[in-house]
């Protein structure tokens, strides 16, 4: 038997697939990078990329959902956006499709059911914390990448003292980077990653416990080193006063890596949160931020399983993490970027256990509404107005006021 796309095709019997995304920015990506590596394997099949505006996705998604017009593909937001979808029969799931056995299960929580038994999106794409750092900055104090907790002060506090930068730049005017940036960036090296976020769902971890004040205890000495105003400084500030070469650290997420790269005229480098002692397990939050699934309503299901396995492969893993330095593919397949900083963020999958911002999967459902409130309780903790222990107190009372484990 002649193997498909042998010999001569009807186009006219060719499938077409398309993806509903609100990543508009990726257009040319999917256009000119990936759409084109997948149907040159497999002929027959042809793709469209047709994204909505980010502010108008959910709305304009649930809306062609409901009315039949939706397309086969469906880019997954995390947690319970897409699980509603699901839950609503939109969604297909995905348990049975081969490639889902390249990923973990953190991988794969934002798309999975709260019970865990199914998965209904591939994951695409994650971000990763740390902090990136002004290489000539270091290089001219003397600076090396610090470790330890001790050996960050320890840095901070050469550089407040040689007085030719802001040791680190992050502002609190727009609150969720103290939170995403700050309590989520450092904090899980204190309650163990997975194995505190999980606890923290199943109740048997509260917020007033030592390992979730104590990332509190660390954010309020960060106030010496955001420079003067900082109360005031915007995101955007916080960004270019880095790039601008007038600050030596930025607390960062990956999504910075091609702005940064555009708009820095310094080497830069990355560093993993530092660790209590020199030897401790290393944890770093590697949040799920980009998952795809089928519109179980496709006519087309078996095209588009075959494009879902081809997303969870480490062809695409390669592709889509090079093409978008900062987004990095959730597959495990080992993958080598071009990018030198995005490499480096990369390899801390290799040194230390990932996990997910503390907040994002159902302890957010209620309300008053947990991340909210840590970026809040983040600010006024670093600004000195509110203690550790009276933020995780007030938060935990907030959550106890509407979530009791095991009834989600």
């Amino acid at each position: 038997m002649a193997q498909r796309g042998a010999g001569i095709r009807n186009p006219s019997q060719d499938v077409t697939l398309t993806i509903e995304s609100w990543r508009t920015d990726d257009l040319t990506v999917w256009q000119d990078t990936l759409i084109p590596a997948f149907e040159a394997a497999n002929p027959g099949i042809k793709v469209v990329f047709s994204p909505t505006a980010p502010t108008e996705y959910n709305a304009a998604l649930n809306s062609k959902l409901d009315g039949g017009t939706a397309g086969d593909l469906i880019t997954c937001r995390p947690f319970d956006a897409s699980l509603d979808l699901f839950k609503a029969g939109h969604l297909a799931p995905l348990n049975d499709l081969s490639g889902m056995a390249n990923f973990s299960d953190v991988a794969k929580s934002a798309w999975t059911t709260d019970d865990g038994a199914t998965t209904f999106c591939v994951p695409m794409a994650a971000v990763i914390h740390g902090f990136i750092y002004n290489k000539d900055a270091f290089a001219q104090m003397g600076i090396e990448e610090p470790k330890t907790e001790a050996e960050f002060f320890a840095a901070l506090d050469k550089i407040k003292a040689d007085g030719t930068y802001i040791p680190m730049a992050m502002g609190t005017n727009d609150q969720w980077e103290a939170a995403t940036m700050g309590y989520n960036n450092i904090g899980p090296n204190y309650w163990k990653g997975e194995e505190g976020r999980l606890a923290l769902i199943a109740g048997t971890q509260k917020l007033t416990d030592e390992q979730w004040v104590a990332p509190y205890r660390q954010l309020a000495k960060w106030k010496d080193y955001l420079g003067d105003g900082f109360e005031a400084q915007t995101y955007s500030d916080s960004q270019n006063l880095f790039t601008l070469g007038r600050a030596a650290i930025y607390p960062a997420g990956s999504w910075e890596i091609a702005g940064f790269n555009a708009n820095a005229t310094f080497a830069m480098g990355a560093f993993p949160p530092p660790v209590a002692n020199a030897g401790d397990t290393c944890y770093i939050s590697d949040h799920t931020d980009i998952g795809i699934g089928m519109n179980a309503k496709t006519p087309n299901p078996e095209a588009a399983k075959k494009f879902l396995d081809w997303v969870a492969s480490a062809e695409f893993a390669g592709l889509f993490a090079n093409a978008l330095p900062g987004f990095f593919a959730l597959s495990s397949a080992p993958v080598t970027l071009e990018d030198p900083l995005a490499q480096e963020f990369l390899s801390w999958r290799g040194e230390c256990e990932s996990t997910i911002r503390s907040t994002y999967a159902i302890l957010s459902r209620g309300t008053p509404n947990l991340e909210n409130d840590t970026w809040n309780a983040s600010v006024q903790v670093i600004k000195g107005e509110e203690t550790p222990e009276a933020a995780g107190t007030r938060l935990q009372a907030g959550l106890d006021s509407w979530y009791k484990p095991g009834a989600m």
